[in-house]
């Protein structure tokens, strides 16, 4: 089954009114069909990454081939990474800096020595956690003494891996939160949290998560979850829900809340094929590639692409089974582009961290071919004056787009006959009929948009106020 098909089994078949869609003035990405109703001669497109500039060479002597889980978050005018240094059993949480996401520094702070020196960059020592990943926490109930929160594997509790929990002030000092684990591997799955295990304050649910390694029968890697309203007293694990798609071992899971649209969770889990290997003296087996899916709730997934979304490419370095690993973030860095952080050379002297960009929203898109296509939106509510989309054609390409009532019927001044064409390649652009943009009279009232395309892509849509 190819992903078009996919795509078209999802959708609703238009027969069953769909429910309205109260949208407000968010940014709405086409990351899935949540407001989409129909579609014809088009369909959803997943975007890759394009490869930047290495990040970091792991070369310290802290670091390695087997550095690991990198946490990139944007705070103001600057960029943080934490990042795992070291090897399986001698492994530390590092630091490192940027002004723009592009050239990255290692500040020396002299808090932990070294093969007897303090001047390295560690930030949290193996004897504290492993495999920590740091956040920071927005909660408004939350003191800055614990503004940084981070969780990792801590001291097992018999034959039971534990998950502990930290906090800091700045992101560099660090204390435990209390000598009892936040959670402990349930008894009814394997004993181990042996991965990356994500946690982050959930500004929209209002509550604190970690999304945790866990095993499916036969030994299947996969992800579950745990909640939690003050960092403390954690929620019993459930897994996540991705439909009904192949099984695949995900070893990793990079969730984030997307920055521009905090209520569209985005997951970047690393794929794992044990069963292959590439070079026939590889240490180890297995290959891997990381993938792409996304959620509104946290809990139910959409992976409908079961495509690679970032490939191991021609290096033949990047053909072993712990590389392209997505780390912890997405950041913008650049007013048209937003970048993710990938390790490379896994295992080899060479062990990198690579950038890589996408246009902003430019996850996925609805795409139209030449021969052209059009799709309809389910009834949906807003708040705001002017329907702005991003979105990139060709030359020879367009967007033309209607408002029509709930029942479909087109609406006097904004009928597809009196919509301004557009082509180009921008990240707002200001929808038009006629000489007139606003929508102010329609806000609150259910209505459904109307896009006709030609060699186009929209990213995402937004109702907002006139800036003018």
């Amino acid at each position: 089954m190819t992903s078009s098909q996919r795509v078209g089994r999802m959708l609703y078949s238009g027969k069953d009114m769909p429910d309205e869609r109260a949208i407000g003035s968010r940014l709405e990405l086409f990351v899935d069909d949540w407001l989409i109703e129909q579609m014809q001669g088009v369909s959803l497109r997943m975007h890759h990454p394009i490869p930047r500039e290495i990040a970091l060479e792991f070369d310290r002597p802290w670091e390695g081939p087997v550095s690991y889980d990198p946490v990139v978050m944007k705070e103001g005018d600057h960029y943080r990474l934490w990042y795992r240094g070291g090897g399986d059993d001698d492994q530390r949480t590092a630091y490192a800096e940027s002004t723009d996401g592009i050239h990255w520094q290692r500040p020396v702070l002299g808090i932990f020595e070294h093969n007897g020196s303090k001047e390295n960059n560690i930030v949290i020592e193996s004897t504290t956690v492993l495999a920590a990943c740091v956040f920071r926490d927005d909660n408004p109930a939350t003191i800055d003494a614990e503004r940084y929160k981070a969780t990792g594997i801590g001291t097992p509790m018999g034959e039971r891996q534990t998950l502990r929990g930290l906090t800091s002030p700045d992101g560099i000092h660090w204390q435990m939160l209390e000598h009892d684990p936040l959670v402990v591997a349930p008894d009814d799955d394997r004993p181990w949290f042996d991965t990356h295990n994500v946690a982050f304050w959930d500004a929209v649910q209002h509550q604190y998560t970690i999304f945790a390694r866990g095993w499916l029968p036969a030994g299947i890697r996969s992800i579950r979850r745990t909640t939690s309203p003050d960092f403390r007293a954690w929620s019993e694990f459930e897994w996540i829900d991705m439909g009904d798609v192949p099984v695949e071992h995900l070893y990793k899971n990079a969730c984030t809340a997307y920055f521009r649209a905090p209520h569209i969770y985005l997951m970047f889990p690393k794929r794992f094929l044990p069963e292959r290997t590439f070079h026939p003296d590889a240490p180890y087996p297995g290959l891997s590639d990381s993938v792409f899916m996304s959620s509104r709730d946290g809990l139910h997934w959409d992976r409908r692409f079961m495509e690679a979304f970032l490939r191991p490419g021609p290096d033949p370095e990047n053909w072993n089974e712990r590389n392209m690993y997505i780390g912890v973030g997405v950041v913008p860095t650049g007013p048209a582009e937003m970048s993710i952080y990938y390790l490379e050379h896994v295992r080899h002297p060479s062990a990198r961290l690579r950038r890589a960009t996408l246009r902003t929203d430019g996850f996925m898109s609805v795409s139209a071919p030449y021969a052209g296509g059009e799709f309809v939106t389910r009834p949906l509510t807003f708040t705001g004056e002017e329907l702005v989309i991003n979105y990139a054609t060709s030359a020879a390409g367009s967007v033309r787009v209607e408002i029509q009532n709930a029942d479909r019927r087109p609406l006097d001044g904004y009928r597809l006959s009196e919509s301004v064409e557009l082509f180009g390649d921008e990240i707002e652009r200001v929808v038009a009929w006629h000489d007139h943009s606003s929508v102010r009279s329609l806000a609150d009232r259910p209505v459904r948009l109307r896009f006709v395309m030609q060699d186009a892509d929209i990213f995402s849509l937004q109702f907002r106020p006139a800036l003018s």
